[in-house]
């Protein structure tokens, strides 16, 4: 550290090095830079500006947002435990270390970062061979992936309509709703929520672990909703985004 500002190691960029100017390091006047970041820890910077006489990049920590930060530390751990998986993999089948490198480079030309191929793998069986790739690793490439990788959830969104000249409609749409989200169920990790989207208009939100789940829940619990509303005297409809 110094006066006006903070050296840092670039994880992704062996051999280089950033520098955050104190103004850059908060919103707010910073008396002590050891109150903002201190030896070790590991943050999330924006690329002010690089010069091409040094190896110094100068870098902004009050510029990256909240979520913007969460997202890339995430990223970056996720990374790390594909680097991770694949040693593990060399080491079992006995690749060399050459023969990963040039694979897990391969693997991100593909899918964009190793992390993602492991994903991609652990939602389908063939999604290696497909992509052209060939080899007995494959097969341990897979299980590996299913054994360690979680899959994201699959999120299906729409709309509800509901209209009803009933004195009991708000009643009655309340409950309607209500049904819906009672297809929740959270051992199988599936969520379902209702939001106000503008009368006579709501807003349905579904998140699964996969694909066919997710259609399976929309299918059910929107047809489910709209017969009871129906039966109620409404009238509704549903449609997805």
């Amino acid at each position: 550290m110094k006066q006006n500002g903070v050296y840092v190691d670039l994880d992704e960029y062996e051999g280089r090095e950033g520098f955050i100017f104190i103004g850059e390091l908060a919103s707010g006047w910073v008396k002590n830079i050891r109150s903002v970041v201190r030896e070790g820890q590991r943050i999330v910077c924006k690329v002010i500006k690089a010069k091409k006489d040094t190896s110094a990049i100068e870098l902004s920590l009050k510029s990256v947002t909240e979520e913007r930060r969460r997202d890339r530390l995430q990223e970056w751990k996720n990374e790390q435990r594909a680097n991770q998986l694949l040693r593990f993999l060399s080491d079992k089948i006995g690749m060399n270390q050459d023969k990963t490198q040039e694979l897990g480079e391969q693997l991100v030309d593909v899918f964009g970062t190793l992390y993602t191929a492991f994903e991609e793998a652990a939602l389908g069986e063939n999604v290696l061979v497909n992509a052209g790739f060939e080899g007995q690793w494959i097969e341990e490439f897979t299980t590996l992936a299913v054994e360690n990788i979680i899959p994201p959830f699959v999120e299906l969104r729409g709309i509800i309509e509901l209209n009803t000249t009933s004195q009991q409609g708000i009643h009655l749409i309340r409950d309607t709703l209500l049904k819906i989200e009672e297809f929740s169920d959270e051992k199988n990790e599936v969520s379902v929520s209702c939001h106000y989207d503008g009368a006579p208009n709501y807003r349905i939100e579904l998140k699964a672990p996969d694909f066919k789940t997710a259609e399976k829940i929309w299918e059910n619990s929107t047809k489910s909703a709209i017969m009871y509303f129906n039966e109620h005297g409404g009238e509704g409809n549903a449609w997805r985004d």
